[in-house]
């Protein structure tokens, strides 16, 4: 299946029903009696954040979502059913935008909901507008119409850890070798052409998820190669793991490596830069002592804290994850809990500051 990541959608919530004009037959009643009915509120089009989904895929190939309207009121104070909504489940990390970009909603946490359209209202039916005076009202109401619009839909994916390197750092290795994922490994640049996550899971039951970037190359924050398109994608990370091939075997030194990541990483903005980043430097299986220590002397230049290890042996690794998930429970513990009662989203934030 395609990873889809960037979606524009059309919305339509349903339009109320209308109420209805009506009057029952009794004897010794003006007109028999008004008996309207009101009409049914129009479908919502709304939104759930589901771990089950990692794609907008769906959507994609959707590309409109019309919700129904809502049925009129009839006789016999009988009232129209409500449109049925549109509840559409969407990968956590979805984020909502209207057409002049302003973001309406972040669902970052699971079972997060917010209505991109509300449905008109029913329309009230003349049983509601008798009064002492007036017992045989003549009229109803319509029903409004629901709201529509243009969305712009963007996934980032919820990862506690990003991996970032040159293509045939090794990413698609440890991943395979430290989590439940199996993205697809080979001797060749750019194995990896779309983000993949990785559930890894520590002794004490609790974990993190890792993300693998496809392979950066030099311009890529510009646009160059698989470009910024999934930068984006290590935004929310807790930490990132800058993985470096310590054979060399393209060509490149150990220090030309960290340092044309490090361009693309500046490149995209401080958001990235500043992330806190462990430097690890993989296939040592591969080297003699003496290119090991080379290897480390050039990655002490950058003043990042190293590991080494070799993926495909494992050597290494566990003395890493162990470090990782100790970052990651920092990260955790520091960032303040967000409030979901009521589903609340941005666009509730927003909405209540400017009316405070």
């Amino acid at each position: 299946m395609r990873f889809i990541d960037e979606v524009k959608i059309e919305v339509r919530a349903g339009n109320g029903g209308a109420g209805c004009t009506s009057f029952r037959r009794e004897k010794y009643i003006p007109k028999g009696g008004p008996d309207g009915g009101d009409g049914g509120r129009g479908g919502h089009v709304e939104f759930v954040a589901s771990g089950r989904k990692n794609t907008l895929q769906e959507l994609y190939l959707r590309k409109r979502l019309i919700a129904k309207n809502g049925q009129p009121g009839m006789g016999s104070d009988c009232h129209g059913k409500n449109g049925e909504d549109i509840i559409m489940e969407v990968p956590v990390g979805t984020m909502v935008r209207d057409e002049d970009g302003h973001l309406l909603a972040d669902l970052s946490v699971e079972g997060e909901s917010y209505i991109l359209a509300r449905g008109g209202e029913g329309g009230l039916g003349n049983a509601r507008f008798a009064t002492s005076t007036n017992r045989a009202p003549r009229y109803s109401q319509s029903g409004t119409e629901g709201e529509q619009g243009i969305r712009f839909l963007e996934l980032k994916l919820m990862a506690d850890v990003g991996l970032v390197g040159l293509p045939n750092a090794g990413k698609s290795t440890l991943l395979a070798r430290i989590s439940n994922a199996r993205p697809k490994i080979a001797d060749y640049p750019f194995t990896t052409l779309k983000p993949k996550l990785g559930q890894v899971f520590m002794d004490d039951g609790d974990g993190f998820v890792v993300a693998d970037i496809p392979g950066l190359i030099e311009g890529a924050h510009e646009g160059r190669g698989l470009g910024d398109r999934f930068l984006r994608h290590i935004e929310r990370t807790a930490v990132l793991l800058h993985l470096v091939d310590a054979c060399c075997e393209d060509g490149k030194s150990v220090a030309e490596q960290i340092a044309e990541i490090e361009i693309e990483l500046k490149g995209y903005g401080e958001t990235l830069w500043q992330k806190p980043r462990l430097l690890v430097l993989n296939k040592i299986d591969a080297l003699l002592d003496e290119e090991k220590e080379m290897a480390l002397t050039a990655a002490r230049q950058t003043g990042m804290q190293i590991f080494m290890i070799s993926a495909v042996s494992g050597e290494g690794v566990q003395q890493l994850l162990h470090h990782i998930y100790a970052r990651v429970l920092e990260v955790r513990q520091q960032a303040q809990p967000r409030t979901t009662a009521g589903h609340e989203t941005v666009h509730d934030v927003i909405e209540d500051e400017a009316g405070a």
